[in-house]
């Protein structure tokens, strides 16, 4: 499986490729995706989220589910979900907030800390890592299914 490596200059670019994997989805595969953020605080997760959630067509603010573990934004024909499980205390608690129900061919799931959702999540289609080099971010999307192979493709061009 390839990847697709680059160095992101400061916030825009992060927003310009989350719109880009947007863009990507909506128009060229046309199917929901599952994808796992990894970083560490402030590497630019939620960042490249807004920019994704913005490129689906969302005008208003976008933030962090820090506290609420989902953010939920309803762009038909698509639904976007942006969580963060760091605040989970079991993935128990993910049945009771009737988690399947976020997953169908017609929704983008953004999740951080998959780790702590282990058994309740579903496999990703790609992983996005974000780290720091000095000023700027390097991110890494590694395909994990055949739709997040053609996502990669598409990317590098």
């Amino acid at each position: 499986m390839n990847q697709y490596q680059a160095t992101l200059i400061d916030e825009q670019a992060t927003i310009a490729l989350g719109s880009q994997l947007a863009d990507i989805i909506k128009n060229e595969l046309k199917h929901g995706v599952v994808v796992y953020l990894s970083g560490d605080l402030g590497a630019g997760k939620t960042t490249l989220t807004r920019g994704f959630v913005q490129g689906m067509g969302h005008c208003g603010h976008v933030k962090s589910p820090t506290y609420t573990l989902v953010e939920p934004y309803e762009l038909p024909p698509w639904q976007v979900y942006h969580f963060d499980l760091y605040r989970l205390a079991d993935p128990e608690e993910l049945e009771y907030m009737g988690i399947r129900d976020y997953f169908n061919e017609n929704s983008c799931s953004f999740i951080e800390w998959p780790s702590r959702g282990e058994g309740m999540i579903p496999t990703p289609d790609f992983l996005i890592n974000l780290s720091y080099s000095g000023e700027q971010r390097e991110v890494e999307i590694v395909p994990k299914s055949s739709l997040g192979d053609q996502l990669v493709a598409m990317l590098q061009g």
